[in-house]
């Protein structure tokens, strides 16, 4: 079996989960980095260049992934 596989918010193309970078949205609303992958609550992943995290500005990806 594979790397487990996961999809930027922002250019939605899937990718291997050790590559992309979790961002994560505590119990409390908090939301930080996640470097360890391990933070308790919902993650989203993004891709660790400059045009993805461009594009996510602009389109709304965190605010779509975390429902805000």
């Amino acid at each position: 079996m594979g790397n487990p596989q996961r999809t930027c918010i922002s250019c939605r193309k899937i990718k291997d989960k050790k590559i992309l970078l979790r961002i994560v949205k505590s119990a409390e609303g908090d939301i930080s980095v996640d470097v360890t992958g391990r933070k308790n609550g919902r993650g989203a992943y993004i891709c660790r260049s400059e045009e993805c995290f461009g594009l996510l500005k602009k389109t709304g990806g965190l605010e779509r992934s975390f429902k805000m």
